[in-house]
């Protein structure tokens, strides 16, 4: 088996900053600063008596997330909010809040709950696309090692897909496809591993079927040149060459600087053959399809 190491998945996105959210968000109480919102609100929590305004519990809130960066004391003041005052546009603020808060304290399913609920009962706000890129970005950060299940992956992709396909305008978009890319390199990577697990197993019909996914599904991803080397040597081992000179042929042809396309070309010249793309074949419908071959 041809050993090239396989590059490891490129660092994750960040994710927006608080202060653009609150902005998202604006209060009814300008407060000053710091100092007067010590004052206002004390070094302590309030205790949470019934009918509080809405406003000074969406306030505190603020101010313990953004100044004090108590993210779960906030959470406390959001969802009293919603309690007190379940039908104010303070509480459906505090929902997206909470949800942010939830976020920041990497208490994902809550997070992903709590924005859920926004998207369920507030479709029509300005903020929902912000709300379903929160859902996105809370599997996305829970995405596993390729060793293991990819079902949050999955979730985390579907969900970014939403954002894109009914806020394509909006800001988050450009975010959401990043991290949708990120996310499907990760998928390619985990069948890459497999594959590559059945190749060393001598399983060389499972190693195609592994590989064909790579090329057929995740054909945009990093992880293609190596796909169609590691085909190349898995028809050569089997006998099959005129898949073998077809996989060669494509890899030569689309990416013809690729180091993974020298190994390809040896190995066919090494059974003396040359690459030669067969129209017919699965490799080739699979490229034309998505006008890469």
């Amino acid at each position: 088996m041809v050993s090239r190491s396989s590059r490891r998945a490129a660092p994750r996105p960040g994710f927006p900053g608080i202060g653009r959210i609150c902005a998202l968000l604006p209060v009814l109480v300008i407060l000053a600063g710091c100092s007067s919102l010590g004052s206002l609100f004390g070094d302590k929590d309030d205790d949470l008596g019934p009918d509080l305004p809405a406003d000074k519990l969406y306030n505190e809130g603020v101010f313990l997330l953004n100044e004090k960066g108590s993210p779960k004391e906030a959470v406390k003041k959001f969802e009293e909010v919603d309690r007190q005052h379940p039908y104010s546009d303070w509480a459906r603020k505090s929902l997206l809040m909470t949800a942010y808060s939830y976020y920041e304290t990497q208490q994902y399913e809550d997070a992903i709950g709590a924005a859920k609920r926004y998207v369920s009962m507030h479709p029509g706000s300005p903020d929902v696309a912000y709300a379903q890129y929160l859902i996105g970005a809370s599997y996305y950060d829970q995405i596993p090692d390729v060793t293991r299940d990819q079902t949050r992956t999955e979730r985390a992709i579907q969900s970014l897909e939403e954002v894109i396909r009914k806020y394509p305008t909006s800001e988050y978009a450009a975010q959401a496809r990043k991290k949708i890319e990120v996310g499907r390199d990760h998928l390619a990577a985990k069948e890459m591993t497999v594959a590559r697990y059945y190749m060393e197993k001598k399983n060389f019909i499972g190693a195609i079927n592994r590989f064909k996914v790579v090329v057929t599904q995740y054909q945009t991803t990093r992880h293609v040149e190596e796909a169609l080397m590691r085909l190349t040597e898995c028809y050569m081992m089997l006998g099959i060459v005129a898949e073998a000179q077809t996989a060669a042929a494509v890899l030569g042809h689309n990416f013809p600087d690729s180091p993974w396309y020298k190994d390809a070309y040896n190995l066919v010249r090494g059974g003396g053959l040359e690459p030669s793309e067969n129209k017919g074949s699965w490799i080739s419908r699979a490229f034309k399809k998505v006008g890469l071959g």
